[in-house]
Parts: structure tokens; sequence; C-alpha cells
């Protein structure tokens, strides 16, 4: 696979879970709680995966075993969050906030590989802060904060973490293994927190409601997502990647609308684009490209 062909599937996975954010706004609408939500999409991938892939998960080596469990230990953390946030926030704060991951993903290699990150992610980071804060409200109407917004901070700061493992882990491990044991031990984390933490709340669940929602939560932000991008991701560098998949922000705040879910604000025009702005300026090379188109040799 080219490095093209995978970042072209990557905007395909970016599309999925910009869409799931409303999808699971839904299923949070008919008191479905994130535990239940994470395990059944979980449970749902797990099994589609080891129907197309038993043969080769059967074969799965300790060494995969081990690699595809710390990844499926962030995925469900990274999940967990970003649902338990979506219950007190939209989904276009939610993922534009989560979006943020690529600004801390050359922080991460300052502290992992002590390589010094460059002046540019400084001004990243005001754009991305100034953005969140339009975001909030907190420009217009002070400092009010929501639960939300908090977890989602905290999902961008796993998230980041999640994405500089996968670089390692897609290249170590099969990717057929690593899409079952993210399904498989979401699954099984989720219901240990569904039936402690949350059991209160499985009597109230309206299933009519809920069950479209988490089918497509399963088979499309689950399965056919995570098949394609830990299939992907081994193709392309982790940066690129993160700036690729960043662009669910936009599909989630677009299905939004569209769903009618959030109405198009101008707190979110701008926070929106504000962190977009940010996450560009981290990702390009500015005096790679200005070297490149002032001092081109003229063809003549």
């Amino acid at each position: 696979m080219t490095q093209a062909r995978a970042n072209r599937n990557l905007i395909l996975v970016a599309f999925f879970w910009g869409t799931s954010y409303t999808f699971i706004k839904m299923a949070i609408a008919a008191h479905m709680p994130p535990s239940m939500i994470n395990t059944l999409r979980g449970l749902i991938s797990a099994i589609l995966a080891y129907v197309f892939f038993h043969k080769v998960i059967n074969s799965m080596t300790f060494k995969e075993f081990k690699i595809g469990a710390v990844c499926a230990l962030f995925n469900f953390v990274v999940v967990q969050l970003q649902s338990t946030g979506l219950e007190s926030t939209t989904p276009s704060n939610c993922s534009f906030i989560t979006s943020a991951y690529v600004i801390l993903l050359p922080l991460i290699a300052w502290l992992i590989f002590k390589k010094v990150p460059p002046a540019k992610v400084y001004v990243a980071i005001i754009l991305c802060v100034t953005g969140m804060l339009f975001l909030t409200g907190i420009m217009t109407t002070g400092f009010q904060l929501h639960f939300g917004d908090i977890l989602m901070i905290l999902t961008a700061i796993f998230y980041a973490f999640q994405m500089t493992y996968y670089g390692y882990a897609t290249k170590q491990a099969r990717p057929q293994v690593l899409a079952f044991q993210l399904g498989f031990i979401q699954a099984i984390l989720g219901t240990t927190y569904a039936f402690t933490v949350d059991y209160h709340q499985l009597a109230q669940i309206n299933w009519a409601a809920a069950i479209g929602p988490i089918l497509y939560l399963g088979i499309v932000a689950n399965f056919a997502a995570q098949v394609l991008q830990v299939s992907s991701q081994r193709y392309t560098d982790t940066v690129t990647a993160g700036l690729v998949l960043m662009s669910e922000s936009l599909f989630a705040s677009l299905v939004s609308i569209l769903f009618h879910v959030e109405p198009l604000t101008r707190n979110l025009v701008i926070g929106g684009s504000l962190i977009v702005v940010a996450t560009l300026i981290v990702q390009f090379h500015f005096r790679g490209l200005l070297s490149r188109y002032l001092f081109k040799k003229p063809n003549f």
C-alpha cells in the first residue's frame, strides 16, 4: 500500500468517526449509558473481526497480544471519555477539542524522544486554546467550562499518546489481530463499567431508539474504521496520520448540524476554524515550502 492510498483510507476513517459523534448522542438520548454504548459497539466489532479474520486471530502471538492489549486499553479510555463527555457537550465541541491531539503529538515526541518542538508549536497552542475558549462559550459568557468539555481535553491528551503508540503497534502486529483486540477488550472493560458504575441506569434504556445508532457505531465506527486505521497507519507517519484524522471534526460538525443535533453558531465557526488553523500550522513545514517555491529555478 502506498502512503497516498493509506492517507485516503484515513480520510474515510475520519468520516466514519466524525459521523459517530451524532450517533453516540442519539444513543445517549435513548438513555443508554456510555459504558453500555462502548460495550455493545466493541462486541459487534469483535464478532465481525473474528468472523472475517478468525484464521489470523487464532494464530495470534504473545507479542501481538501484549501490543494489542495496550492499544485496546488506550482505545477504551478514549472512547469512554468521549462518550461520557457527549452527555454534557455537543458533537462539534467534542470533535474540535479532541482534534487538539494533533498539537500534542510534537510535545509527546519532545518528552519521549527528546526532540525540542519548533516555535510554530507554541503559536499553534495559543490558537488552539483560543479556539477552545470560543467553543466552550467562555469568550462570551465567562468561565463556565462544561464538564463534557473538560473530558474532551483529557480525551485529546490520551488520544495523542494512543496515536503515538499506534505508530509503533501497527508495524509490530498484524492489523486483523489489533482490530479484534480493540473491540474485544473494549467490550470486556465496558461490561465491567456498565454493571458496576452504571448499573442503576440500565433499566432506563429505550432499546428501540438505541439499537439503530448502536449498530452503526459497532459496524462502521468501530469495525470498519479500526480495520482501515490499523491497516493503513503502518504505511504513513504518525504526524501525517494525525493531520488526516483531524478532519473528523469537520465531518462531525456537518453531520451534527444536518441532523439538527445542534445549530450552526458564530462561536462554532470561529472556534472550530482556529483549531483547524492551529493543527495545520503544526503539520506543515512552512520554511521548506517557502524555500521550494521562492528559490525554485524558473523554467525557460
